[in-house]
């Protein structure tokens, strides 16, 4: 499974790109930051953003794309910018009929450092050590866009089952009233 972690902002939008399958070593395909100046129009920013994960995934060719949850914020400004660039990468993914999975970033705490409550240097750790890199990727929100892919390959499996579970019940209970 190969799997675009983003890691959404406004002036550093993280992506990485991770491949490989829960249980098994994972390999990091590719890391980076799409960047936009701060002072620049919305729009363009924006535009600068969609042009950069387009040019990601037309390279490595992702099957997913796992991007982090927008969560609420003290300050209502940031929280929109990362909205917006969230939206982005997800319109990104839709066009291209790729699959989008939403983590929230406690989740992708918990998945690679066993704590929903992990701060950056420990989630840079794992990560150096789970894609057994020389070095933590920087900035941050690079080591980010990582640990969302990394999450996803761990949690989809388990994810997919419970949706099919689900999908199952449904249809028995549908079949139960019509009978």
């Amino acid at each position: 499974m190969r799997v675009l972690g983003v890691d959404p902002g406004l002036t550093r939008c993280g992506i990485g790109v991770v491949e490989g399958v829960a249980g098994r070593p994972l390999t990091m395909i590719g890391v980076g930051v799409v960047r936009t100046p701060a002072d620049a129009e919305l729009s363009r920013r924006l535009l600068a953003i969609e042009q950069g994960i387009e040019a990601w995934l037309d390279e490595h060719r992702p099957g997913f794309v796992a991007v982090e949850r927008v969560f609420s914020q003290h300050n209502v400004r940031t929280v929109m910018g990362t909205a917006q660039a969230s939206a982005v990468a997800m319109l990104c993914a839709a066009r291209r009929g790729i699959p989008v999975a939403l983590h929230t970033p406690s989740e992708v705490k918990a998945a690679v450092t066993g704590s929903g409550r992990a701060d950056k240097d420990q989630v840079g750790a794992m990560i150096t050590r789970l894609l057994r890199l020389a070095e933590p990727p920087r900035p941050a929100d690079a080591a980010d866009a990582l640990a969302l892919a990394i999450c996803h390959i761990w949690r989809a499996p388990a994810q997919n089952r419970l949706q099919q579970a689900v999908a199952l019940h449904t249809a028995h209970a549908r079949k139960g009233r019509t009978a």
